[in-house]
């Protein structure tokens, strides 16, 4: 059996006193990841954060190779900037953090969006530095009469992302008291709201207040093949290792084989809330996808935020909407997201490439 301070690796996820004092990895859904670590010599351990314990946590983690961590960027407890701070301290003690924090700014926050723009997955995207920027710009964005997706800076399932639209169509700049039809990704239905526009910035405020100043939203075009579903591509650094589809409700391959109707509008689709269907790195379908991410766009986002392929995480995805179709019928792709703090589920063939990865990592003490 493989023994040694070396080997140790650290889980981490978050949870309550009780998930403390009866940490048992083989009862977590991290235990098929533990077991691909046991299976290359890695001793893996569970590290269940909270706030509450922060210093014992941090004494947990004293003396491990690797540390490996699935935490949300925002919850109803708050966010991770304390954990955040506690896992660069380890790291800079000698361990081997995945995501590190300072990638995850980098490229885990919406802001990625705007700055891989001009790559082959971007689509018309600007970023909101300030709330009198957003205040003063975003108004003249809605005259065309389209809908453009909200992003705050660090979320996850779908918190702080919005879908805004004039609710009289094409026209002038608005003022405040217009009337705009928004909708949360959160909600995962078709709920709209009718609101005024100074109601919906005033709404967003609160995304400029992060404690680190690193407050701003992200502005992007709706894509309308949203209603065609989402692909998500799951990678072990710059190596794709699986796909996962979800659709709308209403809208999987099965549900319109069956003659079902759409559960939603389609012009109302924009949550999709259907579990996702997971594919290996071979499936054919996804080959083009696979091609552009490994050979032209994760080569073109270490460039546009400056790292290079060894500082990627051991684990995590980019979503992608259908974009237009090109002259020739072929499917274009737009990044929705890249996921790098908890990513979770993922095929069960990217485990033994997250385990070799692991191994290789903390052998040689990255």
């Amino acid at each position: 059996m493989a023994t040694g301070r070396s080997e140790r690796v650290a889980l981490v996820y978050r949870g309550d006193q009780m998930a403390r004092a009866s940490a048992l990895i083989e009862n977590s859904r991290l235990a098929p990841v533990a077991e691909a670590l046991r299976r290359v010599g890695l001793t893996p351990e569970p590290a269940v954060y909270a706030e509450s314990v922060a210093e014992e946590f941090r004494r947990a983690l004293h003396g491990v190779r690797g540390v490996l961590v699935w935490v949300d960027p925002v919850t109803d407890k708050g966010d991770r900037s304390q954990l955040d701070d506690i896992l660069r301290d380890v790291a800079a003690a000698g361990a081997w953090v995945s995501a590190h924090p300072d990638v995850i700014l980098k490229m885990g926050t919406k802001e990625v969006l705007y700055r891989t723009r001009e790559l082959g997955w971007g689509s018309e995207t600007y970023l909101y530095s300030s709330r009198e920027e957003f205040e003063d710009t975003f108004p003249g964005r809605l005259t065309v009469g389209e809908a453009r997706v909200i992003k705050q800076y660090r979320g996850n399932g779908g918190i702080g992302v919005w879908k805004v639209q004039l609710a009289t169509g094409p026209g002038p700049v608005p003022g405040r008291e217009a009337l705009v039809r928004v909708q949360s990704a959160r909600a995962r239905d078709d709920t709209v709201e009718e609101v005024s526009l100074g109601s919906f910035m005033d709404r967003c405020a609160k995304y400029f207040g992060y404690s680190d100043g690193q407050g701003r939203l992200i502005d992007q075009a709706f894509q309308a093949r949203i209603t065609e579903g989402l692909i998500r591509c799951y990678l072990v650094g710059d190596e794709v290792v699986g796909f996962s589809r979800q659709y709308p409700a209403g809208r999987s391959p099965g549900e319109l084989a069956a003659g079902g109707a759409a559960a939603v509008p389609p012009e109302r689709v924009f949550g999709l809330p259907a579990a996702k269907t997971m594919y290996g790195p071979e499936e054919v379908v996804f080959a083009n996808l696979r091609r552009f991410m490994e050979d032209e766009w994760v080569p073109g986002l270490l460039s546009r935020v400056e790292l290079d392929a060894a500082s990627l995480p051991v684990l995590w995805d980019a979503d992608f909407l259908f974009g237009p179709k090109t002259g020739a019928g072929q499917d274009t792709y737009v990044l929705s997201e890249i996921n790098v703090s908890a990513v979770a589920p993922f095929p069960d063939q990217a485990l033994p490439r997250l385990a070799a990865a692991v191994q290789a990592r903390t052998a040689a003490g990255a």
